[in-house]
Order: C-alpha cells, then structure tokens, then sequence
C-alpha cells in the first residue's frame, strides 16, 4: 500500500491546516490509551491515595492498561477522550498545519533550500501558538485523564465539560492555562524533534532516492521524528504532567514542581513513563503523519471534481 500519489499542484494552507487537524483527531483516537498510561504512570506517587485495598498501582504499559480495564472498566481508556480531540482540532491545525507557511516566511528570499534554523525557528513559532490557544483543553484532558487514578468519593470532575466549569469556578480562568510556560517549553521541543526531524528524515530520503514520496517514507520518518520527540520533551513532559495535574497551591511554580520531582525521584523520575510516552508518540506520528499526507492529497483530488 503506497497511498495517493503526490499531488502536481502543492496543497494550500486551509488545506494543510484542517488535515492536520483532522489527522491529529486520527491519531488520538488510535492511541488515546497509551496517553492514559503515559498520565498515569507519570504521576503515580504524587497522587495520595490512601492505603485502602482499593488503591491500585501500575506496572508498566500493559500492566496499567490492564489495572484500568480491571478495576474501572474499558471505558477508562478513553477518559478525557472529548477534551483530547477538542485539544487536536486547535492544537494540531496550528503547530502542524501552519509550520510549512511559517517555515517559508523564515527562509531568506532567493535560498533554493530551506535551513535547519529556519526549520526550527518555525516548529518553535507554530508549537507556542499552538499551546497559547489550545492549553485549556491539554489542562482538561490531563486531570481527567488523572482523575480516574482516585478512589470514587473523590474524583474531582463527573465529566469533561464538568472539569471546564469546576477549574475556572475553583481556579479561576487562570487555571485553564495552568503550566502554559511548560507546555510552551515542552511543545517548541517537540515541535523540533517531530517536525523538524520529521521534515529533514523526508528530504535525505527523496533525494538520496532512497524511498519515494509514498506511505513507507513517511512511515518511516514518522517513526524517527516520535523516538526523537519522546527522547528530547520526556522530561518536560513529566514535569508538565504533575504541573497540571496538581491541587491548587502544591506547587508555587513549575521550577518548584520539577525541584520537588527530582527530590522525591531522582533523574530518573524525569524519564518515568518513557516507554509508553514513546509507544504514544511514536505510534501517533505514524497515524498522524500518514493520515495527513493522505489527507492533503486526497483533498487536492477532489478539489477539481467540487468545482
């Protein structure tokens, strides 16, 4: 399977966004449960459930998929899953959809390439918009994702547009952007290591005739752009998880949460939760990079028979 053939004429910005876009909510949707893990396992130790036989604790990727299914069904997989495709339809058509518009308008005129720092100058640009718009719905996503971890007397949200009313009415409209420096942080890294990386894997393979412009390259640069992504942000990641997930007045700051974290878990607790973090975000690179290039041309296609 080779896909749609590369397009003559290059799709426009409107359609690379809303393919990003919809291509992010793909993507979510195939690996939705590995994120849970990742949430999971990234904040278990800061989460105080008391020591009942009810308390739960996860081992692993398949250990804590199969803990959630056991002990508070399928659905809790997707827990979070609403606020999780509301972060992609914003989220991804801005760090994705954009990042070729904005990488041309940091490439000198005249360059007959386009430069690593123009590159990421443009994963750093598209990433921090991006989490300037979409940071209430990651913040969401993230407590309800977290919210399942605690016995039923005291979950905080019975739903996510429960969580939207019951951060802003205890938080305030602030809390909706809690970790935002963070999560800037975290996405220009890993816009950098997912786009950037994505985007440079693409170019050696077209022009070292390795592979053509087909559904294995981009599988493949895919691939390379997630383990990349997972190995430079895993840290920032972790200390933007228990960031967002914390109560009102845990932490002063994000430096008081990653100095807390390195207390209690060392270095290694800045890569706790790799292995489903790299299982997530490789394999959501994959669907989401194949899916938008197929979405792009698809689009392009039909385009004329519309008109």
């Amino acid at each position: 399977m080779v896909g749609l053939k590369p397009p003559e004429v290059p799709p426009s910005t409107a359609v690379k966004f809303v393919s990003a876009g919809m291509a992010g909510c793909i993507a979510d949707l195939c690996t939705f449960p590995l994120d849970t893990a990742k949430v999971r396992l990234q904040i278990q130790g800061e989460v105080r459930i008391p020591q009942t036989t009810s308390s739960v604790e996860y081992r692993g990727v398949l250990g804590t998929l199969s803990t959630m299914v056991r002990t508070e069904g399928p659905r809790s997989l997707y827990r979070g899953l609403a606020a999780g495709l509301q972060r992609q339809m914003s989220f991804a058509s801005i760090r994705i959809g954009l990042y070729d518009s904005v990488k041309q308008l940091y490439t000198p005129k005249g360059a007959e390439n386009t430069g690593l720092a123009a590159r990421l100058l443009a994963g750093c640009t598209t990433g921090a918009v991006a989490v300037a718009c979409a940071q209430p719905t990651d913040v969401v996503k993230v407590r309800f994702q977290a919210n399942g971890a605690l016995l039923d007397g005291a979950r905080r949200y019975s739903g996510t547009v429960d969580a939207y009313r019951t951060i802003a009415r205890e938080e305030g409209v602030r809390g909706l952007w809690r970790g935002t420096l963070p999560n800037i942080a975290r996405n220009a890294i890993i816009n950098c290591g997912e786009l950037v990386t994505y985007d440079l894997l693409k170019d050696v393979l077209l022009r070292t005739g390795l592979m053509a412009d087909n559904v294995p390259c981009h599988f493949v640069a895919a691939f390379g752009a997630g383990f990349c992504a997972t190995v430079v942000a895993s840290p920032v990641d972790v200390v933007k998880t228990r960031y967002m997930n914390a109560s009102p007045g845990q932490y002063q700051n994000a430096l008081s949460c990653l100095l807390a974290l390195l207390k209690q878990d060392g270095l290694a607790g800045l890569y706790k939760g790799f292995i489903p973090s790299f299982l997530r975000l490789g394999s959501w690179n994959v669907v989401m990079f194949v899916s938008y290039e197929q979405l792009q041309r698809a689009a392009v296609l039909v385009r004329p028979a519309l008109a």
